[in-house]
């Protein structure tokens, strides 16, 4: 009997810790997996087979975990993502699938979904004509609400810019000619503070409470990271946030204003964990390895059945 292949992608220029925790977890399992930069991925659909060149395998992975996509112009970022949506197309499972990547990595998409499930995220704009968003500023700050303008693609926190006068929204050439803006939620007198709760497979597993002396809580921007409860609220509105956009795992942040009220911010298709790793007790690569080669094997039996 001929034995399943077992071998894994993990996409990223950059492995690091995250990288090896992942490959570590694969290996445990008997599995084996090798880095693969979506850069030096190909189609050829002149040569035998998919058409679709994976460096490092003879034909294709059995999966692939997504640790990063490479940013770059549109035609390059769109080929990356072609990649992806081709592996799936495949039947190679892609773990987040390119879709989910594409609607978390856009900030507006993020928000529109949050929206229209009916899950709280804070009172958002995003255009591209500078006099409606100069009139939305102006109206905002005279009703005594500060706002932040942020990249529609970025993460970790670079890039943001809080609004507090006109004199601070960023010129449209600096954003590429799109504003996104969310209003300012001030979260107490304690310092700026969230949490970071970690889903994986539709459950909220693990959370922590990011602080920092400054208005921006990212870790890599100097955040610290500690202990948190996962009560029920987080829980809930982080599992209802990767449903909406159809995540296998993720990282849902979430504040609460002065009044308690918890708002949805942030839902993150590739993101880290080494932070929440020291402070939640669990093993999040094994976590995530396990329901990665649960959602293989599944759908291998889907195949052999049908």
């Amino acid at each position: 009997m001929i034995q399943p292949t077992r071998r894994i992608a993990i996409f990223t220029d950059d492995p690091g810790w995250h990288g090896a925790r992942l490959r570590q977890a694969f290996a445990a399992h008997g599995w084996d997996s090798r880095y693969v930069s979506l850069q030096a991925c190909r189609f050829d659909l002149m040569a035998d087979g998919a058409g679709l060149v994976i460096p490092g395998f003879d034909g294709l992975p059995d999966g692939a975990f997504v640790r990063g996509v490479p940013g770059g112009t549109l035609e390059q970022v769109t080929f990356h993502l072609d990649v992806l949506h081709a592996l799936s197309r495949l039947g190679i499972l892609v773990y987040n699938e390119a879709r989910a990547i594409e609607r978390s990595v856009d900030k507006c998409m993020t928000s529109f979904l949050l929206r229209t499930a009916g899950i709280p995220t804070p009172p958002t704009w995003c255009a591209r004509d500078p006099d409606w968003i100069a009139e939305l500023v102006e109206r905002e700050l005279a009703a005594g609400h500060q706002l932040v303008h942020k990249p529609l693609f970025g993460s970790q926190g670079e890039g943001l810019t809080r609004v507090r006068e006109r004199g601070d929204l960023p010129a449209p050439d600096a954003c590429n000619g799109i504003h996104y803006l969310q209003r300012f939620i001030p979260t107490g007198d304690e310092g700026a503070h969230d949490w970071r709760v970690f889903v994986v497979g539709g459950q909220a597993l693990a959370a922590m409470r990011r602080s920092s002396r400054d208005w921006i809580t990212n870790v890599a921007q100097g955040a610290s990271c500690h202990p948190a409860v996962l009560d029920a609220e987080l829980r809930t509105l982080a599992e209802s946030a990767s449903a909406a956009l159809g995540m296998a795992y993720t990282g849902v942040d979430i504040l609460r204003d002065r009044e308690g009220r918890a708002w949805v911010i942030e839902v993150n298709g590739v993101p880290a964990w080494k932070g929440l790793q020291q402070v939640c007790g669990l093993d999040l690569a094994e976590v995530l390895v396990s329901d990665m080669l649960r959602r293989i094997h599944e759908n291998r039996v889907m195949e052999a059945v049908s």
